[in-house]
């Protein structure tokens, strides 16, 4: 480096010579430009390294450990969710270089999260010290329907925060809905292609993903959810969002706990009933999205409260339900209010954040991990590389997206590059240009048992959840819920997919199957008998 510095001084000097025809001895120009190579040298020789800052990922979250990726054990695996690790490699088979597949139809709005609670004793995230401002960006959304869809259908909302923190942007991806119908990413495209147009008339037909998860029996709990009125949300304002998964907090120590993350809104929590679904959608098909951009836009801004769950990996066994399986809440585990979010602005154009927003679990910032759970684990890819086909390899530079602190690493190049790259060193290790590690970023050490297996998970308790969500319901709640689901049973043309789905809600609640059976004109003794071998 050091050589290249003084050859293209010395360079600079001979062109001079070269163009002017100027003599070395008493030319003041030439002797002035001597000095400035010798003094560029001095100081090049006495610093000998530049510091150039920690590495981070590109969301800005301390590297933990650039040399080594994430095993199973000093003989086992590589595991998948090594961000770093992907995103170095993703990054690298882009470097030459559409609408959403699923959560389209959206609108975001920013705001701030202000910590009400120290968590210090759980977790070195920097968003969870008491009085702590950190700016927001949530993005809303439908899960299923098109990007230009009416928001009055039935559809699981999406709930995804972005936290600009002061070590990167944290992203919390969840919906409206605290479960969800699968617990295995392996399933996702399946039960995507399900709900989405049949392939040859393009058009939705309910028998088509009645028929796939009539072989999930995890996901009768979702469906009790989608087909209840909390399936068609009166405004975004006024529902709850959640994080579903489980992930895991760390602290000063190392020590882990398992967390989930639930916003509750201030506003309360209000839903449509068909009818009333129905008759805005004869009006307005963008009410959602219009009555969120006009209550902000009137000063009268929405808030959320977020509360956390927490458990001990020790306790991970006490249940009985499998704490990290995304069809299950905890029920049995309180609740603790962390802070309130309040959304104050609305974006000034749809398409540059709204639209390109780009939220993904991937990111995470030191003191927040992923915890095992399956489809947590495959959406920590799947997001990521999605928003990479969709936006390009340098999507997280578009202000929307941008981190708030600086970014330093060596993914380069690319389409719609904005960065204002100078350093010749674009690797890592350099001695010319040190760049350190964040030590207290690695991956926590968590203990492993078994073997590589391809294997359901145990205690899947498919059924109790559901039941018990049925039971909670008003007597006018179930009876929504019964003619919203039955009408679908009903249309069903394949009998076995029908008795199947009836057995699950049946083992969930005798009344709620019995109920179902009855109003699409079934054999309850069939029911019943399918029921009792589950």
């Amino acid at each position: 480096l050091f050589v290249l510095i003084i050859y293209s001084e010395i360079k600079a000097v001979l062109s001079l010579v070269a163009q002017e025809g100027i003599i070395i001895n008493n030319d003041q120009k030439v002797i002035a430009m001597f000095k400035r190579s010798i003094i560029v040298m001095a100081i090049s020789l006495s610093l000998g390294v530049q510091a150039a800052g920690t590495l981070t990922k590109d969301n800005g979250a301390p590297a933990g450990d650039n040399q080594n990726s994430t095993t199973a054990g000093p003989n086992g695996s590589v595991l998948l969710q090594d961000v770093h690790l992907i995103q170095k490699l993703q990054r690298f088979a882009r470097e030459r270089i559409p609408e959403r597949v699923v959560h389209a139809r959206g609108a975001g709005a920013y705001g701030e999260f202000v910590a009400s609670a120290d968590l210090s004793e759980l977790t070195i995230a920097t968003p969870f010290k008491e009085g702590k401002v950190t700016p927001v960006f949530v993005r809303f959304s439908s899960v299923v329907h098109g990007g230009h869809s009416p928001e009055t259908l039935r559809d699981p909302r999406g709930f995804a925060t972005k936290f600009y923190t002061d070590e990167g942007n944290w992203d919390l991806v969840g919906n409206n809905l605290p479960v969800f119908f699968i617990r295995d990413a392996i399933k996702f495209p399946d039960m995507v292609h399900s709900f989405k147009p049949n392939p040859v008339t393009n058009i939705q037909e309910s028998g088509r993903f009645l028929d796939f998860l009539s072989h999930e029996p995890g996901s009768t709990h979702m469906l009790t959810w989608l087909f209840s009125d909390y399936g068609t949300p009166a405004t975004y304002r006024e529902m709850d969002g959640f994080g579903v998964h489980a992930f895991k907090f760390v602290n000063q120590q190392g020590e882990v706990h398992y967390v989930k993350f639930n916003w509750r809104s201030q506003q309360g929590v209000k839903n449509l009933d068909v009818e009333q679904a129905a008759k805005i959608q004869a009006t307005d098909f963008n009410h959602l999205t219009g009555d969120l951009y006009a209550t902000i836009s009137a000063g009268s801004y929405p808030k959320w409260d977020l509360y956390i769950q927490t458990i001990k990996p020790e306790q991970l066994n006490d249940f009985r339900y499998n704490p990290l399986d995304a069809t299950k809440i905890w029920p049995d585990v309180p609740e603790v209010k962390v802070g309130t979010m309040t959304l104050n602005q609305v974006p000034d154009n749809f398409f540059q954040e709204s639209e390109q927003a780009a939220l993904a679990p991937a990111n995470l910032i030191p003191g927040i991990e992923p915890s095992e759970d399956r489809l947590l684990q495959g959406r920590i890819f799947s997001y990521s590389d999605t928003q990479l086909y969709r936006l390009g390899v340098n999507h997280q530079q578009l202000p929307v997206n941008r981190p708030r602190v600086a970014v330093s690493n060596y993914n380069q190049d690319g389409a719609a590059n904005a960065g204002n790259t100078k350093s010749s060193v674009n690797y890592e290790p350099s001695r010319h240009e040190l760049k350190t590690v964040s030590p207290a970023s690695r991956a926590v050490t968590t203990a492993l048992s078994g073997t590589v297996q391809q294997l359901a998970i145990e205690k899947q308790d498919n059924f109790y959840q559901a039941g018990e969500l049925y039971r909670s319901f008003s007597r006018q709640q179930k009876a929504n819920l019964i003619s919203n689901l039955s009408g679908e049973l009903a249309a069903l043309k394949n009998e076995d997919v029908k008795y199947t789905l009836l057995s699950f809600f049946y083992k969930a609640d005798a009344d709620y199957g019995s109920r179902l059976t009855k109003a699409v004109k079934g054999d309850l003794n069939k029911v019943k008998g399918l029921a009792g071998q589950l």
